[in-house]
């Protein structure tokens, strides 16, 4: 990339992570802004107040995003109860508009849950990720299987040419995982030679 190379991704990776801050702060609030409200190559995306409001936490905002195609952003850290969000040099306007989109239509999900529309327990964001297994099997939901599996609006045939993204596995508990690691590695045998 050389010093011009490097240069030029950082400030798109700077200008990129201001647009995303600017267009989803009247949605979540950005936390470390400097004095003219801007960010540096991330933006913190504080998630507290909407989980004093709703229940609605990180973790369902991160797997509600692999519905929408995207791997989460990173949880929690540094400042528990945000997402930081970092976008790359290698991120072009339309994905980073598109993510920005699915962050606008999950506070609008959040929105029907404060509102008393649907309840955290039965949202799509609390029984999220959506598999196709799910999806296609009984359905116990308040919720339509096109929000669950599509939830841009977009026809199964437009969002699967773009490669949707169907995760394998749907919501697991996290922390027991955590506190219960299990290795999977061939045993230590096969090592030795």
């Amino acid at each position: 990339m050389g010093g011009q190379g490097v240069t030029t991704a950082s400030a798109i990776a700077i200008l990129s992570a201001n647009y995303i801050a600017s267009r989803l702060n009247e949605h979540f609030p950005v936390l470390y802004t400097g004095r003219a409200g801007r960010v540096a190559h991330e933006c913190i995306l504080d998630v507290r107040p909407i989980t004093k409001s709703s229940g609605v936490t990180v973790d369902d905002i991160a797997k509600r995003l692999m519905d929408y195609g995207f791997h989460a952003p990173t949880m929690s850290f540094p400042v528990s109860g945000t997402l930081m969000v970092e976008p790359t040099e290698s991120e072009d306007l339309r994905e980073i508009d598109r993510f920005i989109d699915a962050m606008i239509s999950i506070r609008e999900e959040i929105r029907q849950i404060e509102n008393g529309q649907i309840a955290h327990a039965d949202s799509p964001l609390h029984n999220a990720p959506h598999t196709a297994g799910e999806v296609a099997g009984e359905w116990n939901h308040s919720y339509t299987r096109q929000t669950a599996a599509f939830p841009t609006g977009e026809t199964t045939m437009s969002f699967a040419s773009r490669g949707k993204y169907w995760p394998l596995v749907g919501r697991i508990d996290g922390v027991f995982g955590d506190r219960n690691l299990v290795c999977a590695c061939p045993p230590m045998s096969d090592y030795e030679s």
